[in-house]
């Protein structure tokens, strides 16, 4: 079953705090990285701790040490009757996979891969439209034309965010050139701070002044490094233009907080539905970021460019194209 949003003002109004219907004992397992990544992981920490502060439902959640954590950490949150169980992240695919079929009672909801069973509901992201945003306003605040992307864990769906930012960089400046690194090909890519620093502070090397990242905890490293060198860093997922006030250009937001929220209120309001939920800017499920901390770096005229270009996005009039559908990026 395909459900496609259509708009996420119900899960936003959920977000903002509506009481149950029904008891409910919720689990998250987080992916590599942890609950305080300040990016990916700590965005489903958000939503569930705001679904707690609205509705006083605890909640349970594990942070996976290794892959083989996976299975045994959603086995023994069903055993102990949670429900439902959030799994973060596409790696945990396989392994909420073979224990949904055990527990066909239990619901289980997947940010970031889709997995096809009665009992799972998947949620993924048109991260390629956010990315185009955070793209033009980069490719705007550059002095040099140089921009650079530091993606964590080298798979499709990191190449989807570098390609759609590609896109958005070139599409407001043709000119420019975009420098691309991937930390690693395994899961310790998402918790390397130190590695993405050293990728970031290539990239300015080479003339870069802003830098994109897609790299979970790694991405720590690469807005300190931007701060550091005086440069402009971009972050993802959750908002960081506040990790360093004034060299953060914006965030790439991907409500992953929003996700988790609803997957809560619909279990607990017995709304919960198996199959796709896909969340891109028509349904909110990604933006970027606007606040106290960077909005002396945005002008006004790169507010009216990103909103021409998201206005067209949604219209149906601009079409960013997505790495995952072809494993290939026009840029």
């Amino acid at each position: 079953m395909k459900k496609l949003l259509t708009s996420v003002v119900a899960a936003v109004a959920c977000y903002a705090g509506v009481a149950s219907a029904a008891e409910i004992n919720p689990a998250v397992v987080y992916d590599l990285g942890g609950r305080f990544d300040r990016s990916f992981n700590q965005a489903a920490y958000t939503g569930a701790e705001k679904y707690k502060e609205d509705t006083g439902t605890e909640y349970r959640d594990f942070e996976i040490q290794n892959d083989s954590q996976r299975e045994q950490a959603m086995r023994n949150f069903a055993r102990r009757g949670m429900n439902p169980i959030v799994a973060i992240g596409f790696s945990q695919a396989s392994a909420l996979e073979k224990v949904a079929k055990e527990f066909p009672e239990t619901k289980f909801t997947i940010v970031d891969m889709v997995v096809d069973l009665p009992n799972v509901q998947s949620v993924v992201f048109k991260e390629h439209e956010g990315s185009f945003l955070v793209g033009v306003l980069a490719a705007m605040a550059s002095e040099t034309g140089k921009v650079g992307f530091v993606g964590g864990m080298d798979i499709p769906l990191i190449r989807k965010f570098a390609c759609g930012y590609a896109q958005g960089v070139k599409y407001s400046n043709g000119d420019a050139e975009v420098f691309q690194n991937m930390t690693g090909t395994t899961g310790a890519a998402w918790n390397d701070p130190v590695k993405g620093g050293e990728l970031a502070k290539s990239q300015f090397d080479r003339g870069a002044d802003v830098v994109y990242h897609a790299a979970g905890g790694t991405g720590v490293g690469v807005l300190q490094a931007a701060a550091d060198a005086g440069k402009l860093g971009i972050g993802v997922d959750s908002n960081q233009n506040g990790l360093h006030p004034g060299s953060v250009l914006t965030s790439m937001l991907k409500r992953v907080d929003v996700a988790v929220y609803e997957a809560f209120e619909a279990a607990a309001n017995d709304t919960w539905e198996p199959g796709l939920t896909i969340l891109g800017l028509a349904e909110g499920g990604v933006d970027w970021a606007l606040d106290e901390n960077n909005e002396s770096l945005v002008t006004d005229e790169m507010k009216a460019a990103v909103a021409e270009a998201k206005e067209a996005i949604i219209s149906g009039n601009l079409e960013v194209h997505d790495y995952m559908s072809d494993s290939a990026c026009p840029m």
